[in-house]
């Protein structure tokens, strides 16, 4: 865990490792989104500008949802809803605020829908994968408890640590994991009994060597931001090469056949991340168990039951995909000719 990486001088500007890492993978998933969208059209800065819609879309889409879920956090200030740069995003948030611009942008410019949701889905997962490092760095969406080889210890006052040593009602946890004595490290207890922990410089040296290394040191956890990464670069690689299989049959005599369709790569991505999601939930510590009216998976979490709603969808469009018929501008150069036509309509 490192969520500052440095200081810019003079103007006591704190660079956090979330934002660094947030900014990486936009910039791998837009790089590889260009070089993907030549098969689309020649003309880069329509893809250019698709990336910077669903970036934007993304992000706003990841914090309502992040606020939402974490409604009575936030609400103590106003002020930590806009503030990213801590993390707090969550990725089916982004996803269904970006979609609906996706569809509309590409309608608009008469790009092929389908085609441009393959691409994205695949860049998607490429970007998604530098952000779970941000939120290693960063020590959000952190683990359970294991005593695995890998495990990994985060630092007192992490969010991990915040979580282990208090009860969690909202994940039926009654009694906190560590113990922490409230009358030698407690900063302040909240009126519903959540304990605040001094800052790390306010405590004695006998007290940071517990904390760090005595019987006060979080507890070794999975690393499930690491998993995560790995899940989403993997997906990414499987969802390409899918994409290139389905690109090389889409011109044969068998253009008809399973799963090879335009738009197909894009409901696989939500049917691979709903299942690999949903199982790596079940490492993660830090999302409440849901049992609202909505909620398919009464007592799972709300990453959960997204996850179940997705497969659903994913299902469902691939179906729809099989049987559509191809986008009219399959091809560049359709794509292309019809954007010649239109620049030379509007200088009439």
């Amino acid at each position: 865990m490192h969520p500052e990486l440095f200081e810019i001088p003079f103007i006591n500007l704190t660079v956090r490792s979330f934002g660094v890492m947030m900014v990486i993978g936009f910039l791998a998933g837009f790089f590889l989104l260009g070089r993907l969208g030549r098969k689309i059209t020649s003309n880069p800065q329509l893809i250019t500008n698709l990336a910077l819609y669903c970036l934007i879309a993304g992000v706003v889409g990841a914090r309502v949802f992040y606020a939402v879920h974490h409604f009575e956090d936030l609400q103590r200030s106003w002020v930590s809803v806009f503030a990213i740069w801590h993390g707090g995003l969550e990725f089916y948030g982004g996803v269904i605020f970006a979609v609906p611009v996706i569809v509309l942008y590409t309608r608009h410019f008469k790009l092929p829908i389908r085609q441009c949701l393959d691409i994205v889905a695949i860049a998607l997962m490429l970007g998604l994968s530098f952000g779970r490092l941000g939120c290693f760095l960063n020590g959000c969406c952190f683990g359970k408890p294991t005593d695995l080889p890998w495990a990994v210890h985060f630092p007192y006052n992490s969010f991990a640590y915040f979580s282990q040593i208090n009860a969690n009602p909202e994940r039926n946890r009654p009694a906190p994991r560590l113990k922490l004595p409230q009358d030698e490290y407690s900063s302040f207890v909240d009126t519903d009994g959540t304990l605040y922990p001094k800052p790390f410089e306010e405590l004695t040296e006998q007290q940071k060597f517990e904390v760090t290394k005595g019987k006060y040191r979080c507890l070794r956890i999975h690393p499930t931001q690491l998993y995560s990464s790995a899940n989403s670069a993997i997906l990414c690689l499987l969802l390409y090469l899918f994409w290139r299989i389905s690109q090389k049959a889409a011109g044969s005599a068998n253009s008809r056949q399973l799963l090879i369709r335009p738009g197909q790569t894009f409901a696989m991505a939500f049917v691979l991340y709903g299942v690999t999601r949903f199982m790596l939930e079940y490492l993660r510590d830090d999302n409440p168990f849901e049992y609202a009216w909505w909620a398919v998976y009464k007592g799972g979490t709300v990453s959960q039951n997204l996850s179940i709603y997705l497969v659903v969808i994913g299902v469902i469009l691939m179906a729809i995909f099989q049987l559509a018929k191809p986008n009219a501008p399959s091809t560049k150069n359709a794509v292309n000719n019809k954007n010649r036509q239109s620049k030379i309509t509007n200088r009439k």
